[in-house]
């Protein structure tokens, strides 16, 4: 069935308190999607976010992100006062997160409505802890022992925690009491009000497309409480880490440092935890897109401790083997392939072979070389077409980067002349929509008509990713009824 949607981080929503959340932006939002005749939200990894504040490198794989907790659901339910969170400085940029200000005041405000709530701890909360009891422990104590450290990664701690020794872990159980509480009542308050705006997102027949991250973070509850999943030795150090080989834009290849699985002890356990992953992304989200799809046919290893990625090789993946079992587990699992980047047909044929919709991204297939697999007269159905991803230019932006040599290839294959290329974000939108690929989404920033200076994230840098945010009343009604136009006509209402 044909349809589309629109790529809005959490984070990016407007609101009072210096990020995105789960507050009443987001349910309005939910209903200009609805009023525009989208089907679907995709949002990025909603984890809990460490130093770099990358999504995609979260303290958990499990947790949600405490920064999303809307504050003005907590004054309602008599665990904050409207003048604390009003007092609270989260600078005065609209339009950029300054996740310094929101680290400093979120944490504070939020150890106040705990020292409310446990004062008369809700049942659900009970219920809560016992259904998530697979990762909500491990989580909460993680962080309480992190902060106890000075937000140090596990990694730099003392040996007999670090190793989890157990007479340890009882005494910083003891010890961190109150603030393991403190941790597990902040998840607990992000997944009630997720899976309330979700359900509302649901009715108004809006389906939520979450992303799971491939890799994990070093830093992580997930690396600390289950060192046995990854390529670690007996002092849970890493033995080989992620990265990428050299190739024409990297002389030294890329060097990620993430932890990789051992595939043949996850095998040996059914793929266990990757399948509580998955079902806890089920309730999560209504589709999940799976980052780096081509790490499950091979991945590259490098040996910890080198300083290039230039000494790696690639090694086997668990292949279909692994979506066998998903789902003889979990039944039919609706799943977007994340299959972006240089493949091998190896990969192509696990992307067949599984039954899931690859990506197709418009900004990749202007390339006047080659005939790209990424134009839209290569499609099949089963995919989904974007302008570009989170990791991409807005289109106008991208526009001005590329050769002139394909930007009249661009105008070209569009049939573009001088007078209409002011409109050129919604000439390129129309090419996506109009194709036969099965599902269409757009960034928000190239329905706007938004520059280079409102792109989500430049990978490989540091430092200016993941803060833009949506100003208040720019999805406009005139807008909401241009987009509404434009998937009637191409037929995906």
């Amino acid at each position: 069935m044909r349809g589309s949607g629109i790529l809005l981080p959490i984070s990016s929503l407007p609101s009072k308190y210096g990020i995105g959340s789960f507050s009443k932006e987001a349910f309005e939002f939910v209903d200009r999607l609805n009023k525009a005749g989208q089907k679907y939200w995709q949002i990025l990894p909603i984890g809990p976010t460490g130093f770099g504040d990358s999504p995609y490198q979260a303290l958990s794989t499990f947790a949600g992100n405490p920064y999303f907790i809307d504050l003005d659901q907590l004054v309602e339910e008599g665990y904050l006062l409207q003048e604390e969170v009003e007092s609270l400085d989260v600078g005065d940029d609209e339009r950029n997160v300054d996740y310094g200000k929101v680290y400093n005041t979120r944490n504070e405000i939020l150890e106040k409505a705990f020292a409310r709530f446990k004062e008369h701890i809700e049942d659900e909360f009970y219920q809560f802890e016992e259904e998530n009891s697979y990762w909500l422990q491990d989580y909460a104590f993680y962080m309480a022992v992190k902060k106890a450290h000075n937000g140090a990664s596990y990694v730099t701690w003392e040996e007999d925690i670090r190793l989890r020794k157990s007479e340890t872990v009882v005494h910083y159980e003891k010890v961190l009491e109150e603030n393991i509480l403190c941790y597990k009542f902040q998840q607990y308050m992000f997944f009630k009000q997720w899976h309330k705006l979700k359900d509302y997102a649901n009715r108004k027949g809006i389906k939520i497309i979450g992303d799971i991250p491939f890799y994990v973070a070093t830093d992580s509850a997930d690396c600390f409480s289950q060192p046995s999943l990854f390529q670690y030795d007996e002092k849970n150090t890493p033995t080989h880490v992620a990265g990428c080989p050299p190739d024409a834009f990297s002389e030294n290849g890329q060097l990620w440092g993430n932890p990789l699985y051992d595939w043949e002890y996850l095998k040996n356990t059914d793929y266990e935890w990757w399948i509580n992953r998955i079902r806890h992304s089920l309730i999560m989200y209504d589709i999940i897109r799976l980052d780096h799809f081509r790490g499950f046919e091979e991945y590259y290893a490098i040996p910890a401790g080198s300083s290039t990625a230039k000494v790696g090789a690639w090694k086997r993946g668990p292949g279909i083997e692994f979506f066998k079992t998903i789902k003889r587990v979990l039944g039919d699992v609706s799943i977007i392939a994340e299959d972006l980047g240089f493949l091998n047909e190896a990969v192509y044929s696990l992307v067949r072979e599984s039954g899931f919709p690859g990506m197709k991204v418009l900004q990749f297939a202007f390339d006047s070389r080659e005939d790209s697999d990424y134009l839209p007269h290569n499609y099949d159905k089963n995919c989904v077409v974007y302008t570009g991803t989170h990791d991409n230019n807005t289109v106008l932006g991208w526009y001005q980067e590329i050769s002139s040599t394909d930007q009249e290839f661009l105008k070209d294959y569009m049939n573009l002349q001088e007078d209409n290329m002011r409109e050129l974000n919604w000439n390129i939108i129309r090419l996506a929509l109009s194709s036969v690929a099965d599902t269409c989404i757009i960034p928000i920033q190239d329905y706007l008509g938004l520059g280079s200076e409102t792109r989500i994230n430049r990978p490989g840098s540091q430092g200016a990713n993941w803060k833009w945010r949506m100003r208040k009343n720019e999805f406009s009604d005139e807008l909401v009824k241009k987009i509404n136009h434009l998937v009637t006509l191409y037929g995906r209402k």
